[in-house]
C-alpha cells in the first residue's frame, strides 16, 4: 500500500482521539524522519521530547536488541537485573531514594497521588485530604493525572474525577497559599509547566513552597515527565534550584522510545506510604524497558548530553529571541535549555503545518504556542535549518 492507502486505513480502523499530520513517518536517523516515500524531516519534536539520544542511536539499539533475545517480561515477583541496574542509575541521577517503575507518566502521576494520600492517611487516619495543582498544568490523562490537570477542557467531559483537588497560580506563591487547609496532603507542579505554555517556575516561588511544605508536612511532588532527562540542562529541572520534591515523576526521555516511567520519592515518604500490596503493576520495570532506560543513562554520560544542552541551547534561545524582536506577530519567547516556545498573537496550526510541507516537524502548545523540544543531541546547524525553514513559514 501506498502512504494514502495506509493514511485511509488507519482512519477506518483507529479510534479518532488524534488529529494527525497526513504523513506515515518509516524511518529515523539522527535528528532526522523519513517517510514512507523517503522524504526526509528536521524534528524539533523528538516523539514529544522523548527522543534525547535521536534515532538509530547504535548502542541504545544494540542494548534493546540484545535484551529481546534474554528476557522481556517476568512480572514483579520476581527480580530482574536491568531493573536494578536502572533503579541505581537513575537513583544517582535524581537524588531520590526509592523508585518504582511504570509504563508511562500517567502511572507515575498515579502512583504518586497514591503515595501522598496514603501518607496523609497514615498520619490520621482520615481520607478526606486534599491536593493542590496549578492551573494550566498537564500530569496525563488517566483519572486521578487528569483530576490534578489545570485546564478544565481536559477534565469537564469525565467528571467526576477524585475529589478535594484545588487550583493555584505557578509563580504566585500568594494563590497557592490561601489554597491551604490543615487536610492539605501534597503540592503538586511542573518546575518547567509543558502543554501550559513552556513555563518555568520561578527560583523564588519554588523555595517559598518547599518552605510551606516543610513547615506544615505537605509533600511537593514535581513533575519531571517533560522538563526532566536532561531537556533544561541539568538532569532533572529542580536541580537548577537545589529545591528538592519529596516525591518525583519522570518517563518520556527515561526510556527514549520504549515505553517507561517512574515515580520516585525520598526515605523517609518511603517508610510512611505506600507498603506491600498498596501498588501495582504487570509491565512496569520489565526487563526489556529497564534495559533501554539503564542504557540510556550510560549514554548520556558517553555522549555528554547535558553538556551540550548547556552549551547549544542558548543559540536556540538566541535564535528564537531574534523572531520576537522581528516578527509582530510574536509577543514573546518562554522556556528553558531545549524546552522552549514562541508565544504568537493567533493560532499557529498553520505554520506548523506548512513547516511539515517544507520538511520540519514542530508541535504547538495550546492554539497559540510553537514547542521546541529537540533531540538533545542536536547541533547549531541543526537549529539554523530549523530557522530558515520558520522563517519561510511565518
Amino acid at each position: 500500500m501506498n502512504m494514502k492507502e495506509y493514511i485511509e486505513e488507519a482512519e477506518a480502523s483507529l479510534l479518532h482521539t488524534y488529529n494527525r499530520y497526513q504523513i506515515v513517518l518509516d524511518k529515523g536517523d539522527g535528528v532526522y524522519l523519513y517517510d514512507m516515500e523517503g522524504k526526509k524531516y528536521l524534528d524539533f519534536v523528538a516523539g514529544i521530547a522523548v527522543f534525547a539520544l535521536g534515532y538509530n542511536n547504535k548502542e541504545y539499539n544494540d542494548a534493546v536488541k540484545g535484551q529481546i533475545d534474554k528476557l522481556i517480561h517476568t512480572s514483579n515477583y520476581y527480580y530482574n537485573v536491568p531493573a536494578i541496574e536502572a533503579a541505581k542509575k537513575i537513583k544517582k541521577a535524581s537524588g531520590m531514594d526509592r523508585v518504582f517503575f511504570t509504563n508511562s507518566g500517567a502511572e507515575a502521576m498515579e502512583g504518586a497521588i497514591k503515595a501522598a494520600r496514603k501518607y496523609a492517611y497514615l498520619k490520621d487516619g482520615t481520607t478526606d485530604h486534599e491536593i493542590i495543582a496549578m492551573n494550566h498544568s498537564f500530569h496525563g490523562r488517566t483519572m486521578g493525572a487528569l483530576a490534578v490537570t489545570g485546564n478544565p477542557k481536559y477534565r469537564e467531559a469525565f467528571e467526576p474525577l477524585i475529589g478535594n483537588v484545588k487550583f493555584a497560580e505557578l509563580n504566585d506563591f500568594d494563590s497557592v497559599l490561601s489554597q491551604v487547609t490543615d487536610k492539605t496532603c501534597a503540592i503538586i507542579m511542573e518546575p518547567v509547566q509543558g502543554e501550559g505554555g513552556l513555563l518555568p517556575a520561578t527560583e523564588e516561588f519554588l523555595k517559598k513552597v518547599r518552605a510551606l511544605c516543610d513547615e506544615k508536612d505537605i509533600l511537593l511532588i514535581f513533575d519531571e515527565v517533560q522538563c526532566g532527562m536532561g531537556r533544561t540542562g541539568y538532569m532533572y529541572a529542580w536541580q537548577r534550584y537545589q529545591v528538592k520534591p519529596d516525591i518525583m515523576t519522570s518517563a518520556k526521555a527515561l526510556g527514549c522510545g520504549i515505553p517507561m516511567g517512574a515515580f520516585m520519592m525520598t526515605e523517609e515518604v518511603a517508610q510512611k506510604s505506600l507498603t506491600s500490596g498498596d501498588h501495582g503493576t504487570t509491565y512496569g520495570g520489565n526487563p526489556l524497558a529497564t534495559a533501554a532506560s539503564a542504557k540510556v543513562f550510560d549514554l548520556f554520560e558517553d555522549l555528554k548530553v547535558i553538556e551540550n544542552v548547556r552549551e547549544v541551547a542558548p543559540y536556540l534561545t538566541k535564535r528564537l529571541d531574534e523572531f520576537v524582536a522581528k516578527y509582530d506577530c510574536i509577543t514573546e519567547r518562554r522556556g528553558v535549555g531545549f524546552m522552549q516556545g514562541l508565544v504568537f498573537d493567533r493560532p499557529v496550526g498553520d505554520i506548523i503545518t506548512k513547516a511539515l510541507e517544507k520538511g520540519l516537524l514542530l508541535i504547538n502548545a495550546g492554539t497559540n504556542i510553537i514547542r521546541f523540544v529537540p533531540p538533545l543531541i542536536i547541533t547549531k546547524e541543526n537549529i539554523d535549518d530549523m530557522a530558515a525553514i520558520l522563517e519561510e513559514c511565518i
